[in-house]
């Protein structure tokens, strides 16, 4: 199991972390080629000064040669050790930040919007990786490269280090500012990018009906609004970025003239010899590589320290809680209904949409609930699986408040199906025991397909159970709906809660998944929320609901004389039935 990241993310602890030996032998192997750099140019004066003499010249031929090849060498070992190194940190880090937002609340989520959590594993994961190639060892290689050419120059010539560092102050001044100014905007760009995913993903979900309204040019209009946003912000930091290298060339170009003309005067005055000249030029023009690295890559140090803050953001978002069921709880096997309401008061962001709902789920039997579309219908399942909390009030499943069960034991109680009936992009088997500790036989699998009406059906398809729903082997909104009904029934848990799930069949697929509905309340509790009259009509209990209140329970029958509510949606169904007759 991937051990997890510390909150708040340190790039450098995480990399250190349980690897000390191994970013011991990184900063080595980086000090050794440092030092070859270093002391590159005095075997390259050595080779001169014997040139000059006439000397033997195969040892500081071969020297050079050595040093050259073993600073590379151990340049190229000390990247690839921290590439390793920074991979398998961003493997924990992309892990890690599914599974927590997966963990949050789905308030939260959708507040945060997929795009921008999907951003974090792509864009923002990818700049801690560069700031993990620039930062931990590059950076201060480049430091104490910088830092030592200056010592080795100042010995050979102090004077013209004192002209080539006033011909490089410029040019820090530069970056200095432009390092402050950038992670704000590289933060922002980021942000705008998350944003602009946020919304091509929305429309991708809704591309059939954007495609029915011939509104392809119209939305990408508004992407293309999303993405000027975010080319705005990163032509103003490449325009930052782009001062930083031509600031150091032009400081070279005018040190490298300043110390050609100084130092001929100190030739000629005899304070200077040809290879000690010809070492300092080297340094000289060794000194900007570093530089220019440094100064690039505080940049990119900025858009990963941006990224780092966009992760802990989201690490800092509290997750989901469940407290221990409470001492002396109701028996939940026998005596307690399956979902009971309390004067249950909830509103979205202050838009009220429950007010003081009370009612009772028998432990058996079907209880169907209705109203107007908007009348917090959906909002009493999202409150039964705690997807959301009541701002007063109390909601007990199994005879437990919702708010003292860990969670995974209340959600193991209860079996979902959305108004949606979402299916995962998995095989038939994958979405069927979706959550089930133990593996189900295929035996199993295709007898409650058969329940449902879908065993012919799976039985066609390529893969049969082990074929991916979606792609090329998608399933109509009926058959979807039917294996989603049919992944409740392998859950077998106490309660089933569903959302419309006849929405989207025919007359005779609707029979059959009535007949699998009766069947499993015969010995435990559906609570579903439902618009057609030929769900509710054979319901053992109906709840009605209008503008967020419960207004009458009670069977079909009753309801249509003693509920006006419910009568005129009985009424509105069957003039809805006559239609097609009367055409």
């Amino acid at each position: 199991m991937q051990e997890p990241i510390a909150h708040p993310l340190k790039i450098s602890r995480e990399l250190v972390r349980g690897h000390r030996l191994h970013f011991v032998a990184i900063a080595l192997l980086a000090l050794l080629s440092t030092a070859g750099m270093l002391v590159l140019p005095i075997t390259v004066a050595a080779l001169v000064e014997a040139l000059q003499e006439g000397g033997e010249l195969v040892s500081p031929a071969v020297t050079l040669v050595a040093v050259g090849a073993g600073s590379a060498i151990f340049s190229a070992l000390s990247s690839y050790l921290l590439a390793k190194r920074g991979q398998q940190l961003l493997h924990r880090l992309r892990i890690q930040t599914m599974t927590h937002a997966l963990e949050l609340p789905l308030r939260d989520v959708r507040r945060e919007g997929a795009g921008n959590l999907s951003a974090r594993l792509t864009a923002d994961a990818m700049h801690v990786k560069s700031a993990i190639d620039i930062g931990p060892v590059q950076l201060p290689t480049a430091a104490v490269t910088v830092a030592g050419t200056l010592v080795i120059m100042g010995v050979l010539d102090w004077v013209l280090l004192l002209v080539t560092l006033a011909s490089f102050l410029v040019a820090g001044g530069i970056v200095a500012g432009v390092t402050i100014a950038l992670r704000r905007t590289y933060f922002a760009m980021q942000t705008e990018l998350g944003d602009m995913v946020q919304r091509f993903v929305a429309v991708l979900e809704a591309l059939p009906t954007v495609k029915a309204c011939r509104a392809q040019r119209q939305v990408a209009g508004g992407l293309a609004e999303s993405a000027r946003r975010a080319a705005v912000l990163g032509t103003a930091t490449a325009r930052m970025e782009s001062l930083v290298i031509p600031a150091i060339t032009l400081s070279q170009q005018i040190a490298l003239v300043s110390v050609l003309l100084g130092g001929g005067a100190r030739l000629a005055t005899g304070d200077l010899t040809i290879a000690e000249f010809a070492a300092f030029l080297l340094y000289l023009l060794q000194l900007t590589a570093p530089l220019v690295m440094a100064a690039s890559g505080l940049g990119t140090l900025q858009a990963g320290l941006a990224a780092r803050e966009r992760f802990n953001e989201l690490f800092a978002m509290p997750t989901e809680t469940g407290g221990e069921p409470a001492e002396g709880a109701v028996d939940v096997e026998d005596l307690a209904p399956a979902v009971r309401f309390e004067r249950v008061t909830f509103a979205y962001d202050e838009q009220p949409v429950l007010c003081e709902v009370g009612f009772t789920v028998p432990r058996r039997g079907m209880t169907a609930m209705v109203g107007l579309s908007g009348s917090g219908k959906s909002t009493v399942l999202a409150l039964t699986e705690r997807f959301v909390l009541p701002d007063e009030g109390r909601v007990e499943v199994l005879g437990w408040d919702t708010s003292t069960w860990p969670l995974h034991e209340l959600r193991g109680r209860l079996a979902y199906v959305d108004q949606g009936c979402t299916l995962l992009r998995d095989t038939v088997r994958g979405n069927l025991t979706l959550g089930c500790a133990e593996p189900i036989s295929d035996e199993r699998l295709m007898e409650v397909l058969a329940e449902v009406g879908l065993a012919d059906v799976i039985l066609a398809l390529p893969q049969r159970l082990d074929t991916v729903v979606g792609g090329e082997s998608d399933m109509s909104g009926g058959q979807r709906q039917r294996l989603a009904l049919a992944r409740a029934i392998v859950a077998d848990a106490r309660v089933v809660l569903l959302d419309e799930p006849s929405s989207h069949l025919d007359s005779v697929n609707e029979q059959r998944l009535r007949d699998a509905v009766d069947r499993i309340a015969r010995d435990r509790a559906v609570l579903v929320v439902a618009h057609r009259i030929s769900t509710v009509q054979h319901a053992d209990h109906v709840i009605v609901m209008d503008d967020g209140r419960v207004v009458a329970e009670g069977v079909h029958d009753v309801l249509v004389d003693d509920c006006p509510e419910y009568a005129r949606l009985v009424r509105g169904q069957m003039v809805k039935a006559a239609l097609p007759a009367v055409v």
